[in-house]
């Protein structure tokens, strides 16, 4: 018989597999690639894999990732341990893929991790509180956040300063709920999303256009020259110049 709580930790071995019993996999650190029922899905901090009873799942994590574990016992124990929850958890439990957890649920999540969850008593409460906290407020799916209307607003106004505040206007959301969803589904915060498509802005200028490299630096959001430099070599290993020539040595061959 399985713990009902475990840390776990995965690597670059696959593990591939089915059981009896409902599983949950709540993400803690790292990420940690996971195929259940032929959906591939990756699992993050504030995020949760469902893996129903008898699905066939798989599993890996190329730099390393841990886990909270929850193997939900038999069906008596949902009844018994949930009442009036155990339906809506019995539908959770039946439906696979990827979730994303509120920030309470995360907190309960990070304090069942530090706890001696060997422990039974804190075992067996701490699975049901988990259970009854996803069934009762539904967790929300992991497609929600529109990435593609958020990446052309930082587009049209990469120029300007971007906040988190104004992404998260973008989605309906607080900027803390925001702030949540956003490293749970792509693994970045926000502003670091924000950096990234500035600099991926910037080279494209860099190979398809003559602007000076101060002009394309403004353009992008940089205050300097000597900043957007900076960046660039600190992200891409290459400063403008180099980025220029060896575009222009490519296109030569």
């Amino acid at each position: 018989m399985h713990p009902i709580l475990s840390l776990r930790h995965y690597r670059h071995e696959q593990i591939a597999h089915s059981h009896e019993h409902a599983q949950l996999v709540f993400g803690l650190s790292g990420c940690l690639d996971f195929e259940v029922a032929g959906q591939g899905c990756q699992v993050l901090s504030h995020s949760l894999a469902v893996v129903p009873r008898t699905a066939h799942h798989a599993c890996a994590s190329p730099a390393s990732s841990q886990c909270l574990v929850l193997d939900v016992p038999a069906d008596g124990w949902l009844q018994q341990r949930l009442g009036r929850h155990a339906d809506a958890s019995r539908r959770l439990l039946d439906r696979p893929g990827r979730l994303l957890l509120n920030p309470a649920q995360s907190q309960l999540v990070n304090w069942l991790a530090a706890s001696p969850i060997n422990d039974d008593v804190i075992a067996q409460q701490g699975a049901a509180l988990l259970l009854a906290s996803l069934s009762s407020s539904e967790p929300l799916p992991s497609h929600g956040l529109p990435l593609a209307v958020i990446d052309a607003h930082i587009e049209r106004h990469c120029a300007h300063p971007l906040q988190v505040a104004d992404l998260a206007r973008l989605c309906g959301l607080s900027a803390a709920r925001f702030h949540a969803r956003f490293l749970a589904e792509t693994g970045h915060t926000p502003m670091e999303h924000v950096r990234n498509r500035r600099l991926q802005l910037g080279r494209e200028l860099l190979l398809s256009s003559n602007l000076a490299v101060g002009e394309i630096a403004a353009r992008v959001g940089y205050a300097s020259q000597s900043a957007f430099t900076a960046a660039l070599a600190r992200q891409l290993g290459s400063t403008p110049r180099q980025l220029r020539r060896e575009w222009r040595d490519k296109s030569r061959d």
